[in-house]
């Protein structure tokens, strides 16, 4: 089944506030554990992420939201790739693929040049997918998030 011309992706608005939460509450709590940070980021999107510079963008199959990413604003030419999550239900149909594609567009389009993401070793789809597209392991500050073993970045052009 092909969802590459049927998957929207569409930008965060007010009325979208809960499935940024409830989407990456799901994988958090199917492998890690929902963090303060997490919380209260996840609580208050339009808050911590979109005032502060940033942008959430939801991936959207037969009107239902299944997929989401953030861009988290660092500086004006450095963002965070971040609160990335896809619905089990809609694993496997290319939907983080496509989300990814769009924030890497977003970012040249914005003069953004580079992102960054914490993940974890475990998630090897996720770091596969980040390889794929260019982003390359660096050295792992401390205390950033408990689940978080691996930092990577990708310089734009």
């Amino acid at each position: 089944m092909n969802t590459q011309n049927t998957v929207e992706i569409i930008p965060f608005s007010p009325d979208l506030k809960e499935p940024i939460k409830t989407l990456n509450k799901e994988w958090l709590q199917k492998y890690f554990r929902v963090e303060e940070k997490d919380e209260l980021v996840l609580s208050n999107p339009q808050e911590e992420i979109i005032d502060k510079g940033g942008l959430i963008f939801y991936a959207k199959y037969n009107d239902e939201i299944l997929g989401t990413v953030s861009l988290i604003k660092v500086n004006d030419t450095t963002f965070e790739l971040s609160k990335m999550a896809v619905s089990d239900q809609a694993q496997g149909l290319g939907i983080g693929n496509k989300l990814l594609l769009h924030c890497i567009a977003v970012a040249e389009e914005n003069n953004i040049k580079k992102l960054f993401l914490y993940s974890n070793r475990k998630l090897l789809p996720a770091i596969h997918l980040y390889k794929k597209f260019g982003f390359i392991e660096i050295p792992l500050e401390d205390g950033i998030y408990e689940r978080a073993d691996i930092k990577m970045e990708k310089r734009m052009s």
